[in-house]
């Protein structure tokens, strides 16, 4: 082989790796920065997602604004941040959330008015009923939750069948119901697998 070559070989070589490093860059700064595919694990957001459906979430929208009401949501607990959790935003910062006769009730800042909460999202299995802790118990006596500043209150769709900001708890047994908004990684922007659901999921408007 003649220098010549040798030299064309390295080049194509070198071009060959450069490429490869930009797109893996460019893949990781989309995945860090704009969206990122997420696999949802069990029930609790039936029937607005299933189990193992792939979603993609959009992380730009909270770089750009805060999380709104009825987002659903890729979050880290407060109680195993490790482990992703999927849930949909009801409680925002200032709202007091009340639960009560298996609805659930909002007062939109301190001065507002108690608002019945209409989740049309909810299946027939799980309107009505959202109750305390454990979430199945059929617990409907009341209980109210005011939220911090910088944080939220997020309940699944699968009222009876779902961890969410009703169960979380330190280690000592204490309540620890909300989340932080620097742990709420995207929201829920496309339902991309199976190819039979591919919809973009649109928030729900609220009457409040």
């Amino acid at each position: 082989m003649n220098t010549a070559k040798q030299h064309g070989l390295w080049f194509h070589l070198f071009d060959v790796g450069l490429n490869i490093v930009i797109i893996v860059g460019v893949v990781a700064v989309i995945r860090t920065f704009l969206v990122s595919p997420f696999q949802v694990e069990g029930s609790s957001m039936l029937s607005t997602l299933e189990h193992k459906e792939y979603i993609i979430i959009n992380k730009l929208a909270y770089r750009l604004g805060s999380p709104k009401r009825g987002d659903v949501v890729v979050f880290r607990p407060p109680t195993s941040p490790d482990k992703p959790y999927v849930k949909r935003v009801i409680g925002m910062p200032g709202d007091t959330v009340t639960i009560e006769d298996g609805e659930v009730f909002i007062q939109a800042g301190s001065k507002g008015a108690t608002v019945l909460l209409e989740e049309e999202y909810l299946n027939a299995a799980n309107r009505g009923r959202t109750f305390q802790s454990p979430p199945s118990s059929g617990n409907t006596s009341r209980i109210s939750y005011t939220v911090p500043e910088g944080q939220y209150f997020l309940l699944g769709d699968n009222r009876t069948g779902s961890l969410d900001s009703r169960s979380f708890r330190d280690s000592n047994g204490d309540p620890i119901p909300f989340v932080e908004e620097d742990a709420i990684m995207g929201r829920v922007w496309v339902i991309a697998l199976p190819i039979s659901k591919i919809h973009a999921l649109e928030p729900p408007i609220y009457d409040l």
